[in-house]
């Protein structure tokens, strides 16, 4: 998720990894809350055979059990009025229309009706007990695998929770200087230090002043880099962020050598300028470079990299 948060150059965006338990501790907080629960997959027998093999009844009650738990242990986070999207990749009734009930009847939540005008393929289905709509998505009918959703609005809980705000100084004129030449000077009022040089939105270092103290935050906002003899050496993130000045030279790169950057392979490129700059294909930004007299350094992260290609390229886990 990380890698994936890194590549959209998201700033407004943090990365958790935590039980749904930890959630009870930000009593009323989130405004929509979207559950994709663990399930028994049976969605994914187009796709996957071996998911045929794991699928039981036995698994199902587990898996129900399981989404459940999760569910109640998550739902406190939840304002009152706030959305709840609740979906599996299980077409098994205890899983999903069970679920539904279970969250009206005992959860104190409301069914919230999709329009489905342009929906086409969506299937709707309505839970036994409560007559609570959720909704399939069939291979057969949608361009997909098995698929399950149903909305909600919580009904109970305070909505005037207070939450203290943390506070972090913003750049000096030494630090201006060190990472000045590589981001935009409009982002600057944006710029919060946490630890190490990341790039934190006022309101985003907000919420993370917030979230902190319950949550194990994997990543958060923009790194900007790491400093090395009061130099900035940035970030594969900030390459594909919106925050760099415009002024950073920019290489576009044919396909072939944007393949062969993205290998960490050799290719050849010329360019006038020295130092840090970032290489394009077709107007999207891949990477850095570190231009020397006599040659370049390929900055592109090791973990990333291409390893092959065969009909498409395959990426190392």
């Amino acid at each position: 998720m990380v890698d994936n948060i890194v590549k959209w150059g998201a700033a407004n965006v943090m990365v958790t990894a935590n039980d749904a338990a930890a959630f009870q501790n930000i009593p009323c907080y989130f405004d929509v809350m979207v559950i994709d629960a663990p399930c028994s997959g049976s969605g994914l027998f187009r796709r996957d055979e071996a998911a045929i093999d794991e699928w039981s009844p036995n698994n199902v009650q587990l898996c129900s059990q399981r989404q459940q738990r999760i569910v109640a242990d998550a739902l406190p986070a939840l304002k009152s009025g706030g959305i709840l999207i609740y979906s599996t990749c299980s077409y098994s009734i205890a899983e999903d229309e069970a679920i539904m009930d279970w969250l009206v009847a005992e959860m104190e939540c409301e069914s919230i009706k999709l329009n489905l005008e342009n929906a086409p393929g969506v299937v709707e289905s309505m839970s036994q007990n409560t007559g609570t709509a959720g909704y399939r998505f069939y291979p057969d009918k949608v361009k997909g695998e098995g698929f399950f959703i149903a909305v909600f609005r919580k009904k109970t809980g305070e909505t005037n929770e207070r939450y203290k705000t943390g506070k972090l100084e913003k750049l000096n004129h030494k630090q201006k200087e060190i990472v000045g030449h590589l981001i935009n000077e409009m982002q600057w009022e944006g710029v919060r230090l946490y630890n190490g040089w990341y790039f934190l939105p006022p309101h985003v270092y907000d919420q993370l002043c917030v979230l902190q103290p319950s949550l194990n935050i994997q990543y958060a906002g923009v790194q900007l880099g790491e400093i090395m003899k009061d130099k900035l050496v940035p970030a594969h993130a900030l390459a594909l962020s919106g925050l760099l000045n415009e002024n950073v030279p920019k290489n576009e790169l044919n396909k072939e050598d944007a393949i062969r950057y993205l290998q960490r392979a050799d290719f050849k490129l010329t360019t006038e300028t020295k130092g840090w700059q970032v290489v394009c294909y077709q107007k999207h930004n891949l990477g850095w470079i570190n231009a020397l007299p006599n040659r370049f350094n390929n900055y592109y992260p090791k973990e990333l990299r291409i390893l092959k290609q065969h009909n498409g390229p395959t990426f190392e886990n």
